[in-house]
């Protein structure tokens, strides 16, 4: 008993957290690359995504991050533009919103060209071009993925509702505090500063 409490207490954001933003809920589609993630499958047919290996992938994600000297996020859905834009303020990362221009990662000649040594997107189907440059260009991906999400071109996957507000909001708070945590810097923010409704 006293081990399972320890465990808890090693999760980056508390279980009920997780839950009450919906983090863990997945859909009835499951990809292959996705099904090491799913923790049980509901009678509804629903995945529900491991929430131990959701914390573990945060931790990471955020490790990564705070190494990368240029990261870059793309989001091209509207849900999870807020969550973002604060975690670019916050993290220094930089952050592209709304559409993806073609050769923004590849084309030099291009006015907003810029060359990331880590690109972190919010969904690998409507983030695709940028993916696609990403992987032409050798950098590293960190995606954001639900049980349907086709995983080949990641490098880590976060395994998450990502069609959530809310759960984009403590996903992107969580990291941002783990990554400000491994450089010694304070952080006061709350979810709702990163679109928690």
């Amino acid at each position: 008993m006293a081990e399972k409490e320890e465990k808890k207490e090693r999760l980056i954001v508390p279980r009920e957290q997780y839950l009450t933003a919906g983090a863990h809920i997945g859909m009835a589609f499951k990809s292959a690359g996705m099904r090491k993630f799913i923790y049980k499958i509901r009678s509804n047919g629903l995945a529900v995504l491991n929430i131990g290996m959701l914390d573990k992938r945060i931790g990471c994600a955020a490790e990564m991050i705070a190494r990368a000297k240029n990261p870059m996020i793309v989001c091209r859905k509207e849900i999870g533009w807020d969550a973002v834009s604060k975690f670019g303020e916050v993290t220094g990362t930089r952050v592209k919103t709304s559409r993806f221009m073609p050769g923004s990662l590849t084309n030099p000649s291009y006015e907003d060209y810029f060359e990331p040594d880590l690109l972190i997107i919010v969904d690998p189907l409507v983030d695709r071009q940028a993916m696609k440059e990403a992987v032409s260009s050798r950098v590293p991906i960190i995606g954001l993925a639900d049980t349907s999400h086709d995983t080949a071109y990641l490098d880590l996957v976060i395994p998450c509702n990502n069609k959530g507000k809310k759960s984009l909001a403590l996903v992107f708070w969580a990291i941002a505090s783990e990554i400000k945590k491994k450089k010694g810097e304070q952080f006061d923010l709350k979810m709702e500063d990163f679109g928690w409704e």
